[in-house]
């Protein structure tokens, strides 16, 4: 790992925690797209890595946060939670079958969705 790579790593990891907090988003919408332009992973390594380091303590700290304020649904978010696990097992089974060239439309179309909801919602 080069200086430049440990450099753009530290940026990429605070703003993805900086978004994730106060937008409550997944890290993975910087994390995923930063990893493949500035750094050069294909797509699946960007997700890989995503996901290796995304574990509860990380969003823990946040959840906590929002807990204090009232802000939590811890029922729903258990439920979610259980439901998240089995869907990352499927989801990455089917993911690392995928052509990265499909998967990263794929990604970008999902992300543009995303966009376009907030957008235009009232």
């Amino acid at each position: 790992m080069t200086v430049t790579q440990l450099l753009l790593l530290a940026i990429i990891g605070l703003m993805a925690g900086v978004f994730s907090g106060t937008f409550g988003v997944g890290g993975a919408i910087i994390v995923i797209p930063s990893l493949v332009f500035f750094l050069g992973l294909s797509q699946h390594q960007a997700q890989g890595t995503s996901l290796a380091f995304m574990i509860p303590p990380v969003t823990l700290m946040a959840a906590l946060n929002y807990s204090k304020n009232g802000y939590v649904n811890w029922k729903f978010a258990i439920v979610l939670a259980i439901m998240f696990v089995v869907g990352t097992y499927f989801g990455s089974m089917l993911s690392v079958s995928i052509p990265e060239k499909i998967l990263k439309k794929m990604f970008g179309g999902l992300l543009l969705l995303v966009a376009l909801k907030i957008i235009f919602s009232k």
